[in-house]
């Protein structure tokens, strides 16, 4: 794959920004050599284990614990009544959310547990295993109660309330409607509908949550060793729930073994963990074993969407209508909220058009069930699969070929800054150029020849597309103005070390998607030295500047900006160091791979080594009057925009059997526009990887629940993900349209794969089943659901 080498470079002597560069610390990784949590063992650690609620909705009538007390190597048995003197509880709203309401949540379920999976005692024990085996003899007297499971039914006056205090089992409703939405519909020549349904789902990271929490009794300091996303974010909670300044907590994130948000959220047994060592004054490990995450972490997707589009004969898109009913479990999560998805799916159905009538109703419920948050894309596979389905259906309506009534209708490219419907700000995209690349990469005209060639031979593919959307380096708009403290800049510091080296702090931390090594990269470029030079230090709150962390695809865009100041403020701190030592004017000299040198003809002056050498062991040669800087820290916010949007097309194309159901993927491709890119080939497997992903909620991956709110299969057996030989190759190319809100011109990545993965394998398996006037809207789609649509199974 060729990216496009139009766009200016930004810095001086650019080798690196823009360059497939293996990522640094891949050895380290591939040689098991890396330290995830359960790799760290602290003196006198200890390890919990928790009993969760069996059922989805009881009330707990008493806890006997005497004969768990007496097992070997047991330390504290604890139930919510202990842990909520030491950790105040939670009410996980945002202020920008009206109207938005949720119930305290506790560490450990106090009085009653409202889904299965909810820590209710937690055993400390000297080991692992005897938590585990004390863990048996725990025995909770218990009442089932009431259940509200199903969404559809949440709001009925017969359905008991899971909060009586909050008056009904609805957690947040939003309303838009803009333009003349009944007028259109009324006046279109056509009009498209359907139904559908998007099955919960979860992360399956390499890396269970995990964390050790250490109350140092000596100190008053608090030190938490975690998995995870945001460490700031949770120095934060820490403080807040436990009464301790931010001063007194360390959050420290070592190796992280993939997180898709999983590990952006605050859970009920991560605060217990921490209470827990307070109480002990020690050490206590958490490691959630693969069977407890299927109910205790948070799940994802659980939607039911009514929609429907207008469109002239001309196919001309007049607008989209939308009720969208989500059920996120019996609590918002903290502190991000589980009402943030669907309020992304209003803001983002019909996106990428250039319509003008939007009408859209949310309703986000309660349930006895796991709680859902946000998840990689948040939202977006939703938002793409709804519009891009009806965009299909609309063609289908007036006998369009559905590529060209996309090449019609996206906003052009030549139209931005502009403002979409639902009211969300897009700064530069170009679905225009992206769906001519598409066309070319694919060979359309030639692949609808095979198509129709293998049809007269009983064999049925389809071609699908997506056009995407994908909000990225979110502004202060996003959360801070709703009042949960969660950082929307980052910061960075680059420090030149006595032998010429680069050390980089920055708060942006690593999960496997490549960001130290992107830093290295920008970092190496922007100072001007060998990249091999360059180290790389994320995820401890004590080192790193204060930052929001990695989520909503912000590291590139503003971690990765941060790194590009802070490395650019270096560099001219070098020079004025060697333009006294040179006796020169620092505008005529300049940092080239490792050396300083004279700007205009390259001659070197002076080996960054040297330069350090005299400024932190010989700055009595320098003047009095002089004191070399060479630590500087940078931050960086995005202002100018509430999001800037990442965009792209994607397209699948797909084999149905319809004697079986079964669907195989024949081909995928995408053309990704995520601005300046930084590194092809970190960027290109992001792609692929998010798209493998999104192709496991459109084909595989579902939390199936019975009537009585159970979790039926809650293991790596029962539930499926997408495996290598189930994929097909995955094609990639860019067009590049940097973000005028930074030097680097860098948009997020990370999600917008997953975001338009769905959307693209569903519209081909019903281009594929369109000859028999058959299509499943339903996800994931299983073979039996294909078969339902065909009319062979009842």
């Amino acid at each position: 794959m060729q990216v496009p080498t139009t766009v200016a470079p930004v810095t001086e002597d650019q080798r690196y920004i823009g360059a497939s560069v293996p990522r640094g610390g891949i050895e380290r990784l591939t040689q098991g050599l890396g330290q995830y949590i359960d790799d760290i063992e602290l003196p006198r650690m200890a390890h919990v284990a928790f009993w969760r609620s069996p059922v989805a909705h009881m009330r707990i009538k008493a806890v006997h614990a005497d004969t768990a007390r007496a097992m070997p190597g047991v330390l504290l048995v604890a139930d919510g009544h202990d842990l909520a003197k030491v950790c105040k509880p939670w009410v996980a709203v945002l202020g920008h959310l009206a109207g938005m309401k949720s119930a305290p949540q506790h560490a450990l379920a106090v009085d009653r547990a409202c889904w299965q999976g909810e820590p209710v005692v937690a055993v400390v024990a000297e080991t692992r295993a005897q938590a585990e085996d004390a863990l048996q003899h725990i025995t909770v007297d218990y009442e089932e109660l009431p259940l509200a499971t199903d969404m559809e039914t949440a709001l009925d006056a017969a359905t008991p309330l899971i909060h009586p205090e909050l008056g009904d089992n609805l957690c947040f409703t939003r309303s838009l409607d803009v333009g003349e939405v009944d007028r259109v519909f009324a006046e279109a020549d056509a009009v498209a509908e359907a139904t559908f349904e998007f099955g919960r789902h979860t992360g399956v990271t390499l890396e269970p949550r995990a964390q050790i929490a250490h109350w140092n009794p000596a100190e008053q300091r608090l030190t938490v060793y975690h998995s995870f996303q945001a460490p700031h974010m949770m120095q934060d909670l820490y403080g807040r729930q436990f009464d301790l300044p931010a001063s007194a907590i360390r959050v420290v994130c070592k190796d992280v073994g993939g997180s898709f948000g999983i590990k952006v959220h605050a859970y009920p047994d991560d605060f217990a963990t921490v209470a827990l060592s307070i109480l002990l004054g020690r050490p206590v490990k958490f490691v959630a074993d693969r069977l407890e995450s299927f109910t205790s972490d948070i799940h994802a997707r659980h939607h039911r969407v009514k929609a429907r589009i207008a469109v002239n004969q001309s196919g001309e898109i007049l607008g989209f209508d939308m009720d969208d009913l989500t059920g996120i479990g019996p609590y918002s999560m903290f502190p991000r909220t589980s009402a943030i998805e669907g309020n992304q799916v209003v803001n983002l159905v019909g996106g990428p058009y250039k319509h003008k009538h939007y009408r859209a109703k949310l309703n986000v419920v309660f349930q006895n069930k796991t709680p859902t948050c946000q998840y990689r894309g948040v939202g977006h596979p939703i938002a793409c699969a709804v519009t891009e389905a009806l965009v299909d259906l609309a063609a289908q309506k007036i006998g369009m070929d559905p590529l060209k009534i996309r090449e019609l209708n996206v906003i052009p490219d030549d139209a931005y800054p502009t403002t979409g419907a639902s009211g969300i700000k897009l700064e530069v995209l170009s679905h225009e150029a992206s769906l001519k690349k598409l066309r070319e990469l694919m060979n359309y005209d030639a692949l609808r020849a095979e198509q129709a060639a293998l049809r007269q031979q009983g064999i049925h593919r389809g071609i699908g597309f997506a056009t995407v959307i994908e909000l990225t380096n979110p502004s202060a708009a996003f959360y801070g103005v709703g009042g949960a403290r969660i950082a929307s800049q980052d910061g960075a510091t680059v420090r030149l070390d006595p032998e010429g080296d680069i050390t980089v702090l920055v708060g942006v931390g690593e999960q496997g998607q490549g960001t130290e090594g992107i830093y290295r990269q920008i970092a190496a470029d922007a100072v001007g030295v060998d990249i091999t030079k360059v180290k790389v230090l994320t995820g401890d709150t004590d080192v790193t500047p204060y930052g929001g962390g990695t989520w909503a695809s912000r590291g590139a865009g503003v971690g990765g900006e941060a790194v590009l100041l802070a490395g650019q403020a270096l560099r001219e701190n070098i020079l004025k160091v060697a333009a006294v030592m040179l006796k020169r004017e620092a505008a005529g000299l300049a940092v080239r791979r490792d050396r300083v040198v004279d700007a205009a003809t390259g001659e070197e002056l002076l080996p960054l080594k040297e330069l350090g050498r005299v400024a932190y062991f010989r700055s009595d040669t320098l003047p009095a009057d002089f004191t070399p800087e060479l630590m500087v820290t940078r931050h960086y916010a995005q202002r100018d925009y509430p999001f800037i949007f990442t965009n792209g097309v994607q397209a699948s194309y797909v084999e149905v059997d319809p004697d079986t159901g079964f669907v195989k993927l024949l081909k995928h491709w995408a053309v990704e526009d995520c601005g300046r890119v930084l590194n092809p080939m970190l960027v290109d497997e992001q792609m692929r990887g998010a798209i493998v992903q999104g192709i496991g909620g459109a084909l595989f991956e579902e939390c199936l629940y019975d009537d009585a709110g159970l979790m039926l299969n809650a293991n790596m057996a029962d539930y499926l993900v997408p495996m290598s030989a189930e994929m097909p190759d995955i094609e990639v190319a860019h067009v590049m349209t940097p973000t005028r809100s930074s030097k680097l011109g860098a948009k997020g990545a990370g999600e917008a794969g997953t975001a338009g993965a769905p959307a693209a394998v569903m519209n081909a398996i019903n281009d594929a089943l369109a000859p028999f006037s058959a299509c499943v809207h339903s996800q994931p789609i299983t073979p039996e659901k294909v078969l339902r649509a065909l009319g062979k199974v009842v």
